[in-house]
């Protein structure tokens, strides 16, 4: 783990420098000798190993940091857990002009999005290095932010809102998968007295961990990748609803009356995959509805329609053949069909793609998309075209 005595040489002259030497570099594992070698002609070997990992870490920090990643600090678990750029930009913007406690705030990627949205931000973070990095990111990104080394389970800083992202790994990097597990425990959150409160979860969540919570859960999609839950107590808002996010878009899906019906029917002309926010916040039934489509069986969320529905909540294959599961039968009709690649998508089949394909022992030059599922609890395959039609 990174120490304050490395964070001093990083952010020294001679650190700055060799940081910026290495970022032109070929970083990769193959190199890792040639490099530590001679870095060490000049560098500890502890600062050595520090630079080489940081070097790494903000070339791979640019997909979510951007161009602030050639200036910030990382550690790897704060990197790996850190959200998409679109979640944190859409999470800041609710508390934009607030005052906000970023309870665990870690090193302070959450807190730099908060106060890029105008809000007026106090990191506390039990972990001295993590709040020294924090203050780091914040100075070389120009942002102003405090931060605090504190025990975010006692009284909180005043404050109108607060932000709580606990660990949702333990120390061997392995995930935990009850609320009251989290360090700190998602409990924490009923000793604040903050009107309003918001609290990463992990997108898989069981929601009867949280019932007794109470407010609202929004599952969080980017472009049909579904990255985080949302408990908000306060927001002035209750039960579940769906958010995906592209680009400069938020689309936001909640329930209006009653959950309507699932109808069943045979494959139609098409198949459609609602995202996956829509799941796991219980509404594809509703975007079954809207979009005049039915599903395939009660079990899983694939649905069928005689048209694609122009939404960006859905991906949607053309349905070219239809049967009940059988390797044999697949094997002469996509052979008939000159197919030599398939791409395989599974939802309530036991059946795996490394089993499959095989299995099916094509050579042709055409390609598909191979899908299998369930027809009313029979199991079912569907031959459709390779590439799902674009989003709405």
């Amino acid at each position: 783990m990174l120490t304050l005595d490395e964070i001093t040489f990083l952010t020294s002259p001679q650190g700055r420098e060799t940081l910026a030497a290495l970022a032109t570099e070929d970083l990769s594992d193959s190199r890792t000798l040639a490099l530590l070698t001679r870095l060490r002609r000049s560098l500890t070997g502890t600062e050595a190993g520090a630079a080489l990992e940081q070097a790494r870490l903000r070339q791979k920090a640019a997909e979510k940091f951007g161009a602030d990643a050639e200036r910030m600090l990382f550690t790897r678990p704060a990197l790996e857990q850190a959200s998409h750029p679109l979640v944190r930009r859409y999470r800041a913007a609710r508390f934009a002009g607030l005052c906000v406690v970023d309870a665990c705030c870690g090193i302070g990627s959450d807190a730099l999005a908060l106060a890029a949205a105008g809000a007026q931000v106090t990191g506390l973070d039990l972990d001295e290095v993590r709040v020294a990095l924090a203050r780091h990111n914040a100075a070389v990104c120009g942002l102003s932010a405090q931060f605090e080394v504190g025990d975010v389970t006692g009284d909180l800083p005043p404050a109108e809102a607060v932000f709580f992202d606990p660990a949702r790994r333990d120390a061997q990097g392995n995930r935990i998968h009850h609320v009251e597990r989290y360090q700190p425990p998602l409990a924490a959150l009923h000793g604040w007295s903050q009107p309003l409160v918001a609290a990463k979860l992990s997108p898989g969540v069981d929601l009867e961990q949280i019932e007794s919570y109470g407010g609202g859960v929004e599952f969080i999609s980017v472009a049909g990748d579904l990255k985080e839950a949302l408990l908000w107590r306060g927001a002035g808002w209750e039960g579940r609803r769906a958010v995906l996010l592209e680009g400069d878009s938020a689309h936001v899906w909640t329930r209006e009356g009653a959950e309507p019906p699932a109808l069943l029917d045979v494959p139609r002309h098409w198949l459609i995959e609602p995202d996956p926010a829509l799941l796991r916040a219980g509404l594809v039934r509703d975007a079954a509805a809207a979009w005049g489509a039915a599903f395939l069986d009660d079990t899983i969320a694939y649905l069928t329609a005689d048209q694609p529905p122009q939404t960006a909540w859905a991906r949607s294959w053309r349905i070219l053949a239809a049967l009940p599961f059988n390797v044999k039968q697949l094997r002469a009709l996509l052979r008939e069909s000159d197919v030599g690649t398939v791409t395989v998508k599974k939802r309530g089949s036991p059946i795996t793609p490394e089993t499959l394909i095989p299995q099916l022992k094509l050579k042709g030059t055409q390609s598909r998309t191979v899908v299998l599922c369930r027809l009313r609890g029979q199991p079912y395959t569907l031959v459709c075209e390779e590439q799902p039609t674009a989003r709405g």
